[in-house]
């Protein structure tokens, strides 16, 4: 009797988070499918048992693989899938991949980056979704790379959930814990992030998590539309649409105390949902993709947006949803070098358009370079702007870095979006618009990023006042730095005077979108200024009244 057949597996293909082997799939290829699984859930099982040593784990795992690759009678799970490969040249070399991730999970429990864990992914999921495109023929296919790209965005997805998912099991039966070590470190070291009190700080590092996961998810969408096969398109498509679930509930549940998970109800409404949208898959997701992006956002400008025909609009979906990208970054729970590393992700991408975009967003963004003549160096500024956000601890020394800061993080959307507008020549109305809107923005947020250790307020005027730099949760409750906010506030005030004076000579119709965000903007700065800018309270935003008001000059829309 060979050694894995007297050990049960721990689970069947009919316990597993996702589809596998369901009844999409057609009935010839099943028996692949699951001979795969079974062989592939032994060899995970080995690798997690907790009375095995490493090294003997290692010497199974080595002893599975050859007789995986010699179709070893004695070994019925191996021998079975080495007919399945030798029937449909799918299952060993996929297999082979799984099993060395296998091995590292004998020998190794912590991750030091994201790059490390994305690697682990490559082995652990992504020959997953390799396997079942081989083996409906899809690599043969002209679509095939890109099939491939998009499987593996799906697989190394779904790995990450179940990672989240079993966070707590995890740690406590195998001693693995698959976030990095220095992103636990945010939330104050291991042990501070899973103590259940600990809620807030493990929150930020998950939904920091979740933002890389959305990311994939973005490129998985490519898939159904890219097979040939109706029956596996079919398959992903429903695995997507649970992964969507699975990651909404992991963004409101806390899977450190209670298991998140998904329900029957779950898997029938995801089934529906995507059943009822495959007659759709041939159509681009990009443009859905960024319009989600814009929609979950929740941001003012969108009624700026709603003013634009439908071409233009698409356009300013894709600025607006990198922008809304690159800020998540900036902003979320991740240690700093990895922050680095995502933006210089999306300057390479930013570099490469309009001709080899690789991501969905970037794909809009092609299109909108192309269309609109839209300036390659704005885009960077922009990144050198959230590259600035990226810091642990922000400051602002003068007048002129926070002229800078202004004209990077708000001034070239300001010009991005005067070429979508058809009004290229409105730039210095664009870059003064910019700052005298980022500023409100340093006006209205000041609780909010000292509670981030940022300070936008500039050093050298509190230094002007006596008011040396000190924690950002001092600095403010100083009232010399009230003083410096009347000051800005009264430079915004002169800013919105010159931008109406500026407008006058300019095509008033076709900056209606610009026109509707600063309208949003002033109505806020008037309650601001009522208020006092550091002064504790809510958030201050538009109310329904507000948004009521400027959609009905939206629905009046600007000429195309």
């Amino acid at each position: 009797m060979s050694r894995t057949a007297a050990i049960a597996p721990t689970k069947t293909h009919r316990d597993e988070n996702f589809p596998v082997a369901s009844h999409l799939i057609a009935r010839p290829l099943r028996r692949a499918v699951l001979a795969f699984y079974r062989y592939v859930r032994a060899a995970d099982d080995i690798a997690d048992d907790g009375d095995l040593s490493g090294d003997e784990k290692l010497a199974r795992l080595d002893t599975f693989e050859r007789a995986l690759i010699a179709g070893d009678a004695d070994e019925p799970l191996a021998a079975a899938l080495h007919e399945m490969d030798a029937a449909f040249g799918a299952g060993i070399e996929e297999a082979r991949m799984l099993l060395d991730a296998f091995r590292q999970d004998a020998v190794k429990t912590r991750y030091a980056d994201w790059a490390e864990l994305r690697d682990y992914c490559r082995r652990s999921a992504d020959p997953v979704g390799r396997f079942l495109l081989r083996l409906h023929g899809e690599h043969r296919q002209p679509d095939g790379a890109r099939a491939q790209k998009a499987a593996d965005a799906l697989c190394t997805a779904l790995q990450i959930l179940n990672h989240l998912q079993d966070l707590e099991k995890d740690r406590a039966a195998l001693d693995r814990i698959y976030l990095p070590t220095p992103w636990l470190d945010l939330a104050g070291g291991e042990a501070a992030f899973f103590d259940p009190a600990n809620g807030e700080g493990r929150r930020a590092v998950i939904d920091a998590t979740l933002d890389r996961v959305d990311r994939l998810l973005d490129e998985a969408r490519f898939l159904p539309g890219m097979v040939r096969s109706r029956r596996l398109a079919a398959e992903s498509a429903v695995t997507l649409e649970l992964a969507v679930r699975l990651a909404a509930r992991l963004r409101s549940g806390d899977p450190v105390v209670t298991r998140v998970k998904l329900g029957k109800a779950d898997v029938l409404r995801a089934t529906g949902t995507a059943l009822a949208r495959l007659p759709l898959r041939r159509r681009d997701p990009a443009p859905g993709i960024t319009g989600r992006i814009v929609a979950a956002s929740g941001s003012s400008f969108r009624i700026g947006m709603a003013a634009l025909p439908g071409e233009r609009r698409r356009a300013i979906h894709a600025v607006y949803a990198f922008c809304r990208v690159i800020d998540d970054i900036a902003d979320g729970c991740a240690p700093v070098a990895e922050k680095r590393a995502f933006l210089a992700t999306w300057r390479a991408e930013i570099d490469a358009l309009p001709d080899a975009p690789q991501t969905a967003i970037g794909r809009e963004l092609a299109r909108a370079m192309r269309a609109h003549d839209l300036p390659r160096a704005e885009f960077h500024a922009l990144l050198d702007g959230m590259e600035a956000d990226a810091q642990p601890r922000v400051r602002i020394e003068d007048d002129a870095a926070f002229a800078l800061y202004c004209r990077r993080v708000a001034g070239a959307v300001g010009v991005l979006s005067i070429h979508i507008f058809g009004a290229p020549q409105a730039r210095d109305f664009a870059i003064t618009l910019g700052h005298t809107l980022q500023t409100v923005n340093v006006l209205r947020d000041v609780a909010d990023d000292a509670a981030m250790e940022r300070v936008y307020v500039p050093l050298s005027r509190l230094a002007a006042l006596g008011l040396a730099d000190a924690p950002a949760e001092t600095l403010i409750r100083d009232p010399r730095f009230a003083e410096v906010c009347e000051a800005l506030a009264q430079e915004a005030q002169a800013g919105f005077v010159e931008v109406d004076a500026m407008l006058a000579g300019l095509d008033r119709a076709r900056l209606k979108p610009a026109i509707l965000m600063m309208e949003g903007y002033r109505k806020l700065f008037d309650r601001m200024q009522a208020r006092g800018f550091t002064q504790p309270g809510e958030r201050l935003r538009l109310g329904w009244r507000d948004k009521l008001a400027l959609a009905g000059k939206a629905l009046r829309r600007a000429p195309a």
